[in-house]
């Protein structure tokens, strides 16, 4: 009996040493990886390339959605074997894979059968050879587009190594303007508007007798002089590009396990670099389809690397899914030459894209291209495959990754800031030129809040949960419906606290001017009133209130002549004709407090006017005490304690005083004490887990 019984305490025993053995196989781990293409490459070393991905620690890739000639080299005939080996290698060496849909790059096979293929835009009708360069609701190319995803879907479905699906590349409707969807525009446009009336009402159409009587006599809009009209235009076809995802991940959905995610590598504004929101896609709806969002995040390194684009990345990804945590599909690890990261780089860019919440880091690419367009855009390996000093830091990544994800996956955020952003007003403003663009303005206010670290979400005009905030940012809200003014209203009265910018309700959804008092809807919660606007040579601000230096007290490429009415004037112009005018105005409306910034003011000033919103708002606490290059991000990990990283972005060795609870340096394992003092190497980092 006895012997029974200890024979009974064994077996459990070993249940639950086996069962927890199971459990910690099955936590999720964060990602590390990379984009690997092995039908690129000059020779065979599929193997050499798995070994070492081992040694860095890389535990997923993300293959075959480059190369659907290679997959379908004719019409109807198939060859996986460049998908195969690399899934079985990587099986074997227990690195898992996602799998891209390969739609975003069109077979010659195609476009010699369907020239109508490719895409035509107002510039004319594109030509074979770049990638994206079709239009992406043509038939033929929907029909065969399908085919070989459903191929492609039946063939590894199965496989053990895949743990999820990209749909698609960098998804935008490419400017498709051509005669068969300009005819999708008037059908649209039938049954949104349903009369011709209400569209030239709306849009006002007499102009220049641009009036249509006749849906047949409907135009093609690529000649367009009406920002309504080319407005309508601009979201038809971003929600061209929201359809056709849906379309895609409708189609994986039927493969897929259920434990297996379906997500997207959204990509933003370019400006030599990934900038601000994507003029081309409305990423909030186009995100509703995908269990995680994605995103590719190209930055400057070296000395003009800050962190902003990770940061605003990261901010715009967490905030489509309303703060769920997000993958970073690509970044650069060497990229353009002018990007080969400082030696201490590459960490600091990791463990940043991890503190703004996402929970993959994966580089585009593994390799370097020997030929073809991205030759100079180098991989994690350069043109040799040998280790190079990137890849000697990325193993430190990987490690650390490895070591330490039980407590940096999966960081939750509550942020108490927003940006609302409009891809309407985006359209709308940059239909007429001031000397910059919609995310010029929108990008000085997130800089200002990332350099005094107060940690931002963004929302849209679909957002519902704006009473979670208790600062909202709104820059250039130039086109807005009036329920979307009224609502910013409510949430002032109600205690709320709205920054607004320049050319702010000036407009309606349709980019038509208001013909109220300006600004629009907004004036009494703004407590001014303007008719007049100018453009600025050589002005400054005449106030002590804001104390920059001299060298950035100035206002560029666009002014409001601004008179108070209720509001208190925090900064006139500096000027013997337009002094009068009031360039930066504080309203109290209700329980809240709505700020007016007339004039596109220097970032300094932006920064001034910030800061003055977010301590009005009661939000500056310990950590904005500290400001750029110290860069500081915060949240909650699934273990309910508090994460803080502390990077420095900066050549310099830099040191500041930690101001929160007693806690523990993650990298270091190392006791961290309240009021002690860190110091921070060049490009260096710490990161404290604390008690909440």
């Amino acid at each position: 009996m006895k012997a029974n019984f200890f024979l009974f305490i064994k077996i459990v025993f070993i249940s639950l040493i086996f069962t927890s053995h199971l459990k910690a196989q099955n936590k999720p781990k964060l990602l590390y990886g990379v984009a690997y293409y092995d039908e690129y490459m000059p020779y065979e070393r599929l193997d050499k390339d798995v070994k070492m991905m081992k040694e860095a620690g890389i535990n997923v890739v993300r293959i075959a959605e480059s190369t659907w000639s290679t997959m379908e080299p004719q019409e109807g005939t198939f060859d996986f074997s460049h998908i195969d080996r690399v899934l079985n290698a990587m099986n074997k060496a227990n690195i898992k894979v996602i799998i891209g849909t390969p739609t975003y790059a069109v077979p010659t096979w195609l476009v010699k059968k369907y020239p109508d293929v490719l895409a035509i835009t107002k510039r004319g009708p594109n030509q074979y050879g770049p990638r994206q360069n079709m239009d992406i609701t043509n038939p033929h190319y929907l029909h065969h587009a399908e085919i070989a995803i459903r191929k492609l879907l039946e063939h590894v479905k199965d496989h053990p190594a895949i743990i999820g699906y990209q749909v698609d590349n960098e998804t935008k409707a490419y400017d498709t303007s051509g005669p068969e969807v300009q005819k999708q525009f008037v059908s649209y446009m039938k049954e949104k508007f349903v009369s011709l009336d209400s569209i030239n009402n709306a849009f006002g159409l007499d102009y220049w007798s641009n009036r249509i009587n006749n849906w047949n006599d409907f135009p093609s809009v690529n000649g367009s002089i009406n920002a309504s009209l080319s407005g309508e235009f601009a979201r038809f076809q971003r929600g061209l590009v929201t359809k056709f995802l849906n379309w895609e991940a409708d189609i994986v959905r039927e493969y897929k396990k259920k434990d297996q995610f379906i997500t997207q590598n959204f990509d933003m504004d370019w400006r030599g670099h990934s900038f601000g929101i994507q003029t081309e896609v409305d990423h909030f709806a186009a995100a509703k389809t995908l269990d995680v969002a994605g995103i590719d995040i190209y930055h400057p390194t070296q000395d003009k690397l800050t962190g902003l684009e990770i940061s605003f990345g990261g901010d715009l990804t967490r905030s489509m899914k309303a703060g769920k945590n997000y993958f970073v599909m690509e970044t650069e690890a060497q990229g353009f030459p002018e990007w080969v990261p400082y030696p201490g780089q590459l960490r600091l860019q990791a463990f940043s894209h991890l503190a703004s919440g996402a929970n993959m880091v994966s580089y585009w690419h593994w390799h370097s291209i020997h030929n073809s367009a991205e030759t100079y855009w180098k991989g994690l390996l350069s043109h040799d495959f040998e280790p190079n000093p990137t890849y000697l830091e990325a193993k430190t990544i990987g490690a650390d990754f490895s070591r330490l994800s039980d407590h940096l996956i999966s960081l939750k955020k509550k942020n108490k800031v927003a940006i609302l952003f409009s891809n309407e007003a985006l359209t709308a403003f940059n239909s007429f030129w001031i000397g910059d663009s919609y995310n010029g303005v929108l990008r000085r206010m997130y800089d200002a809040l990332y350099n005094m670290n107060i940690e931002t979400d963004l929302i849209d005009p679909s957002s519902v949960n704006i009473n979670d905030y208790k600062l909202i940012i709104v820059p250039a809200l130039y086109a807005a419906p009036d329920s979307l003014l009224q609502k910013l209203d409510e949430f002032i009265k109600k205690g709320g606290n709205v920054v607004f910018t320049f050319k702010s309700g000036f407009s309606n959804e349709y980019a038509k001017v208001r013909h109220t008092i300006q600004p629009g809807i907004i004036d009494q919660a703004c407590g001014i009133k303007y008719s007049q606007f100018t453009i600025p040579d050589k002005i400054g601000l005449k106030s002590d209130f804001f104390k920059v230096e001299d060298k950035d007290n100035y206002i560029e490429k666009w002014m409001e002549l601004v008179e108070p009415v209720t509001a208190k004037v925090l900064a006139y112009y500096d000027h013997p004709q337009w002094g009068k005018y009031a360039a930066v105005t504080q309203n109290q409306f209700g329980k809240g407090t709505a700020t007016y910034i007339a004039a596109y003011t220097s970032p300094a000033l932006t920064a001034k006017i910030i800061e003055n919103a977010v301590k009005k708002a009661g939000l500056w606490e310990a950590d904005q005490e500290i400001s750029f290059p110290i860069i500081v991000k915060t949240g909650s990990n699934r273990n309910g304690k508090t994460v803080r990283y502390y990077f420095n972005y900066s050549a310099a060795p830099v040191n500041f005083t930690y101001p929160h609870n007693n806690g523990t340096e993650l990298l270091g394992n190392k006791k961290i004490s309240k009021n002690e003092k860190i110091d921070l190497a060049a490009w260096g980092f710490v990161i404290i887990e604390s008690e909440k």
